[in-house]
């Protein structure tokens, strides 16, 4: 796929203009975005170390039809197109390659219904996450799925990306909320895949194909989503240890002991220190792990209770249980600090993305704490413990080669420890153009070449997001 490139049209001269002229035929002036400058803000997501190129041209559709002039345009020309959603990810798969259509969705922002007997949602893809809680929470309804950007980022590339966040643990990822799509094919053509209904089973399951795929096989146009009752307000509990094994180990009893929390977050010592300094939480320098569980059940202190006496078993040195939402939120605070904190503490960071068994989750955190001290780099670690997903968060100086040298090795030694233990490379960022190298070796040469056969029946002259994934 990376050589599509050579043999497209050139981003410059008369090619260029009939690209230009082409998209223009079937677009509104103000959807169609040439001038360099303002494309040069479309190039590239939130990701580090990750190269993006100039595109040729930016397009901001407000409908199918106009998202369907666009691919087959970029079919009769060859030109490869790049899909948006509000460039909140962290692995580079938003960012443009030379000569390239960005496909920006941010305009398709409709919510179509909202069904409260069937508990669906509708939508289409530039719908922010936090737009449509809100609007589904008016019915007495809850869409589980919280990436952290949640303010910001947009129901298509959270499918884009099988995001995640805060309520995985209980909940689950995008992936399970998705029922079905409508999708547009590279050539142009318009399919429906999935359905509404709470059963189905009928023929392959495509809906859950594209969820994840990173825009590499056809670009969303129209979503329908689960949806559940909002559950009660749930009340969250912090526990302090001194080590991450301690934590660890109180992590594995919860579950064990078949507690189903609402959240469950864990955060090394690096990043409650860095916390500290940035908002003078008060925890103790001596922690090295905090603990947050949650529960939104209809008893959440009874479970918190619980919770806390087997938290104190495996060796809390504090257990603080929240009254009210409003001392939760005090105690979440922390948590939503972390990055910015850790950001604070160095200037740049690169935000890693490695899920392990749970059993394995002391053992991912002792041994980023070795890859810490063996490059002389500060990583602080988050992690929805509940689910193993952990969030090495690697701090450097990006004027100082030096820095960015050790940074890199660090990540690519975090990723092998994450396969080692058993893990996967990405469970919820996504692979993008940051872990390319690395998805290879987790899957191997059978399934890798398989997963390039699906990609090429779906695009065979390889337009759609070239050289991320593969």
């Amino acid at each position: 796929m990376d050589d599509l490139l050579e043999t497209g049209p050139a981003a410059t001269g008369t090619a260029a203009a009939a690209l230009t002229e082409r998209l223009g035929a079937g677009l509104p002036p103000e959807a169609l975005i040439t001038d360099p400058d303002v494309m040069a803000s479309y190039a590239h997501d939130m990701a580090s170390f990750c190269e993006a190129g100039a595109p040729a041209a930016v397009v901001l559709p407000r409908t199918v039809e106009q998202v369907q002039h666009v691919l087959r345009t970029a079919t009769e020309l060859r030109v490869p197109v790049v899909p948006q959603g509000a460039r909140t990810g962290l692995s580079g798969a938003a960012n443009a390659s030379d000569g390239c259509i960005v496909l920006s969705l941010v305009k398709m922002d409709r919510i179509l219904e909202i069904d409260p007997v069937d508990r669906v949602a509708v939508v289409e893809p530039g719908v922010v996450n936090a737009t449509l809680s809100r609007a589904v929470a008016e019915q007495g309804m809850y869409y589980p799925p919280d990436p952290s950007s949640w303010e910001t980022c947009t129901i298509g590339g959270n499918i884009g990306t099988a995001a995640g966040g805060l309520c995985c643990v209980k909940y689950g990822v995008t992936a399970e909320y998705v029922l079905g799509l409508d999708v547009v094919l590279a050539d142009g053509r318009l399919m429906s895949t999935g359905r509404r209904t709470a059963k189905g089973v009928a023929g392959y399951d495509l809906t859950r194909l594209f969820v994840g795929s990173e825009g590499s096989l056809g670009v969303v146009v129209r979503a329908v989503l689960a949806l559940k009752p909002e559950p009660p307000q749930q009340l969250v509990l912090a526990a302090e240890f001194t080590s991450a094994s301690a934590a660890g180990e109180a992590v594995r009893q919860i579950v064990e002991r078949g507690f189903v929390p609402s959240l469950m977050e864990l955060m090394d010592g690096t990043t409650v220190r860095a916390v500290n300094a940035m908002a003078n939480m008060g925890l103790p320098e001596t922690t090295e792990a905090l603990l947050l569980v949650a529960f939104d059940t209809p008893d959440p202190s009874a479970d918190l209770a619980a919770v806390g006496e087997l938290c104190t078993r495996a060796g809390a040195t504090e257990v603080v249980p929240a009254d009210d939402a409003a001392e939760s939120e005090m105690l979440m605070q922390a948590r939503r600090l972390s990055l910015p904190a850790l950001e604070a503490a160095v200037g740049t960071t690169m935000i890693d993305d490695v899920c392990v068994p749970r059993a394995r989750l002391s053992d991912m955190f002792e041994g980023v704490e070795a890859i810490a001290e063996k490059y002389d780099t500060k990583i602080g670690v988050c992690a929805h413990a509940g689910d193993g997903n952990t969030h090495p968060i690697v701090c450097f100086d990006p004027t100082k080669p030096d820095d960015v040298r050790r940074a890199k090795a660090a990540f690519d030694e975090i990723m092998e420890l994450g396969l080692r233990l058993g893990g996967t490379i990405t469970g919820e960022h996504g692979v993008g153009v940051l872990k390319k190298e690395w998805l290879a070796r987790e899957l191997g040469p059978v399934e890798l070449e398989l997963q390039r056969q699906i990609k090429a029946a779906f695009d065979p002259l390889g337009l759609l997001n070239p050289g991320k994934l593969f």
